[in-house]
Order: structure tokens, then sequence, then C-alpha cells
């Protein structure tokens, strides 16, 4: 684990897309993948608000593998392991060290499969 640098943006973007249209294809439309995922981040964009946030990227053998960034008051912004890794606690570690960090009551957006991950963590659904 590691703290987000400036030039992992593009990897990150990728990793992202890739993650979202392969992990989440079996409970979700292509339309619904294409509005979490649209493969045209606004680089810029993605750097300042990572540098905003607790943004944490995890690494093995020199490739990342995934990232996860909070807000200050709890957002969990993103949270992206890569499709070769999942199940690895790899979205564990990356989310123990924001909420380490803030203390507070969590909030995220989560994808249907991603729904059993956060709520073996403490988060509640509010809606559905």
């Amino acid at each position: 684990m590691r703290a987000y640098r400036s030039a992992d943006g593009p990897v990150l973007a990728q990793l992202s897309y890739d993650t979202v249209h392969s992990v989440n294809v079996r409970d979700c439309t292509m339309a619904q993948l294409d509005v979490w995922a649209t493969g045209q981040v606004d680089l810029a964009a993605w750097d300042r608000s990572f540098r905003e946030h607790d943004t944490v990227v995890a690494v093995e053998d020199g490739c990342i593998v995934g990232v996860a960034d909070m807000d200050t008051v709890g957002y969990l912004d993103r949270l992206h392991v890569h499709k070769d890794h999942q199940g690895e606690g790899i979205a564990t570690a990356l989310c123990d060290q924001p909420e380490g960090v803030h203390r507070a009551s969590f909030t995220t957006l989560a994808s249907i499969n991603a729904r059993s991950f956060f709520e073996k963590r403490g988060y509640r659904v509010l809606q559905g």
C-alpha cells in the first residue's frame, strides 16, 4: 500500500473501467456499466479529487492492483480492485486505511455485487 501519485491517474482510469466492465458484468446491463465507468475520464479532475481525498493505492510486483479514496466527511468515492485480484483481501486493506484515519460513519455508492462486502464491514443499505 502506498499513497496516490499524480502519475497513477491513467493507470487508475483504465483499472476502474476494466474492473467495472468485467466484475460487474454478471449483475448489470451494458448501459449501467457505461454509467459507472464511461471510459472517458477527465484525468485532471480525477487527479485533483484523488489529491484532495485520502487515497491509497495497492501495488503488487510493481503493478497497481487497486485504489480507494475517501473524502474528509467519510464518503468512500472509489474502490476498485483489478479483475484478476478479486478475493485476495485487497479491497479490505484498501478500505482499512481511510476508514482508520477518518473514524466516522462512512457512506458510499456501491454496485450490487459489492453490497455484501460493505455490509460485512458494517455499512448499512440506505437505498436498494
